[in-house]
């Protein structure tokens, strides 16, 4: 008589543990997107413009990406306990600094803080799902760890608005110190202590290091400052393009000198990883970028509140939560070509159905979209995250899963750092057309204008009047231009899920970063 297989199940400090990581990757993936519904406030009391305050969204995601890829290094260099207590106290203390910024440089100094640090605690999640659990216990780990990966870009906004309009926009990094209490607690019960090895800082891959921060940080920056500084015209941003170069030339160096260098470019060399990374990147940019534009749109146009702002970004959570439950089942029993490709073609349909946005759209107008993009994202990003790991052997799937968020965050950043330009250059196209559109001897506009100046008081007062009516117009026009270009963007990579290889048949999920 045959007995059935003992499972060796997880003891409550394993499970404290996976807990700890969960909630610290939720911490930090909240705080990417908590200041996009409340971002005009903030800008507004800290003297910043609007072009100026992408910025406190873009350098938290540029540190991450930086810091995702060094996080499977720096484990083993102070241990997993060490690294989380470290990234969770400074993370506080960063958060707490952009509590009381008074200025743009300081935000910005805080918010760079806080991506270092909150991208520690992000893939380090993970490793504790794979190490403390056993396999079959670990769909369980990977499903509270999914939810946080994308529900908190999804939640941030609209908790962020409930904080502005309710308390104050400083409680959206205030609200990091008792969570961060609670996640140190859990650290110092649940993990157990070991022992760093210094040693390894000599076979490090400085070169890696030094370009990965010189090289992304110095073409976002670029991206960023382009379009204001008139691109190549000012010495600034030709310094700044020279780091950039410089930098991906010592990353290069890195890949080629290392024994082991601190990303492996190399992996982009398989056809179904590098198709999962593109993939990856531009499901970053529908992920973060509409979660900034949305929030955006309703402010200056609907003239939303914050919060009111955050529950329309917060709908496309709805199709997240209920299918997250079924996704170990759907992982088993459904091909992977067809739930990306289904995934991303729902992300696109929601982008071309926001080109159709007036001036008189609403939130209502986001609702259908916003449910579809929800559905489409957690296709597209549960399968790609099990892709990536499936694409490479399994010695090289921790360098896999930080290559993957990397270009997932890379994404975001770039979307970010992509929407302040081409808002100001369609902007600019759209006010100059409209303009010339009306005639000052047509007599539409004569006798529009005549109306207006007896309605309002005088002539003076009817043109600033048309040129508000005009920004409006052309800031919608913008915006749609926005969502068109995201959707065309997402349709031309599509194609790429050709390239990938089914996954295993009844083989659990993978743990990834």
């Amino acid at each position: 008589m045959t007995t059935a297989p003992v499972h060796e199940r997880a003891d409550a400090a394993a499970w404290l543990a996976v807990a700890a990581g969960t909630l610290g990757a939720l911490m930090a993936t909240l705080d990417i997107s908590i200041v996009n519904s409340s971002l005009p406030t903030i800008q507004g009391e800290i003297g910043a413009s609007g072009t100026e305050g992408t910025w406190i969204a873009t350098a938290y995601l540029v540190a991450e990406i930086i810091i995702i890829p060094l996080s499977g290094w720096l484990e083993k260099l102070l241990g997993l306990r060490t690294l989380l207590l470290l990234a969770a106290t400074l993370f506080t203390c960063f958060s707490i600094l952009c509590g009381f910024s008074t200025s743009l440089t300081t935000m910005i100094i805080g918010r760079i803080g806080q991506g270092f640090t909150g991208g520690a605690l992000i893939p380090t999640a993970m490793t504790i799902i794979a190490t403390r659990l056993p396999r079959w216990q670990q769909p369980v780990g990977n499903a509270m760890f999914g939810a946080t990966a994308i529900l908190g870009p999804v939640i941030g906004p609209v908790l962020g608005g409930w904080l502005t309009e309710n308390v104050s926009w400083h409680y959206s990094f205030f609200i990091n110190l008792p969570v961060g209490i609670a996640l140190i607690t859990l650290l110092l019960v649940a993990m157990p202590y070991e022992k760093p090895k210094f040693n390894l800082l000599k076979d490090a891959d400085w070169f890696g290091v030094a370009g990965m921060a010189l090289g992304l940080g110095g073409l976002t920056v670029v991206l960023e400052e382009g379009e204001r500084e008139q691109w190549f015209a000012s010495t600034d941003i030709r310094w700044l393009a020279a780091v950039s170069v410089i930098g991906f030339i010592l990353l290069a160096i890195g890949q080629i000198r290392a024994r082991h260098p601190v990303i492996q470019l190399r992996l982009l060399r398989d056809r179904q990883f590098g198709s999962v990374v593109v993939m990856a990147m531009v499901v970053g940019v529908a992920l973060y970028g509409t979660s900034y534009v949305i929030p955006q749109f309703l402010s200056g146009i609907a003239d939303y509140n914050s919060l009111q702002s955050g529950e329309i970004v917060l709908l496309s959570g709805i199709p997240m939560i209920l299918l997250m439950p079924f996704t170990p089942m759907l992982m088993r029993r459904v091909d992977i070509r067809l739930a990306v490709g289904a995934g991303m073609l729902m992300l696109a349909m929601s982008a071309f159905l926001e080109t159709e946005l007036s001036p008189l759209s609403s939130g209502a107008s986001f609702a259908g979209s916003q449910l579809l993009r929800g559905l489409g994202t957690v296709l597209a990003m549960i399968f790609l995250n099990q892709a990536a790991i499936r694409s490479v052997p399994p010695s090289q799937a921790g360098d896999a899963a930080g290559l993957y968020s990397a270009a997932r965050n890379l994404g975001g950043s770039l979307a970010l750092a992509g929407i302040a330009v081409i808002q100001e250059q369609r902007m600019w196209l759209h006010s100059r057309r409209l303009e010339e559109s009306m005639s000052a001897n047509s007599d539409f506009v004569q006798s529009y204008m005549h109306a207006q100046s007896a309605m309002l008081g005088g002539q003076a007062t009817a043109l600033k009047s048309l040129g508000a009516t005009i920004q409006v117009q052309a800031l919608t026009m913008t915006y749609a231009d926005l969502f068109w270009m995201l959707g065309v963007g997402i349709v031309a990579i599509t194609p790429l899920v050709l390239f990938l290889r089914p996954l295993p048949q009844n083989a659990p999920p993978v743990s990834a970063h």
